[in-house]
């Protein structure tokens, strides 16, 4: 494509991260609070981020494998005005395929976004304006 983008591998600040919500049953709630009570975790949250960190620990090189696989970002993609405004010039189109955190800077309008994004495949999470995301919102799958 010719055009550098910023990339890189790095956890999540605490601003950055995303909520989910998990529904258990009594018993394994129970055998949650049983662990923390008993000075194993320091809560539940901490419970849940060390079983999600354990299975994606097993499973990591399937996950290295897919990544590849399907040529996706792993880490931090960040695309600046500037980026997107150079790819314009050159008359090239981006597919963003990102599995982590995809950003696209504050100052990029929907015009911008639309003369220069093809298609967005993020798993995890993306940050754009609202009327960034609203003008790609066919363009992401």
């Amino acid at each position: 494509m010719g055009q550098e983008v910023t990339t890189r591998e790095r956890r999540p600040r605490a601003g950055e991260t995303e909520k989910i919500t998990v529904n258990l049953g009594p018993i394994d709630l129970g055998q949650v609070d049983l662990l923390v009570e008993e000075g194993f975790y320091s809560n539940r949250a901490d419970f849940i981020r060390t079983a999600i960190r354990n299975q994606l620990q097993q499973h990591g090189e399937a996950v290295r494998q897919t990544v590849a696989r399907r040529s996706l970002v792993l880490g931090l993609q960040h695309y600046s005005r500037a980026d997107l405004e150079a790819l314009r010039t050159s008359g090239q189109r981006l597919q963003i395929q990102v599995l982590g955190l995809a950003s696209i800077a504050d100052d990029v309008t929907p015009e911008l976004a639309l003369a220069t994004i093809d298609s967005v495949v993020v798993l995890g999470a993306l940050h754009a304006s609202q009327a960034v995301k609203t003008a790609l919102a066919g363009r992401i799958h």
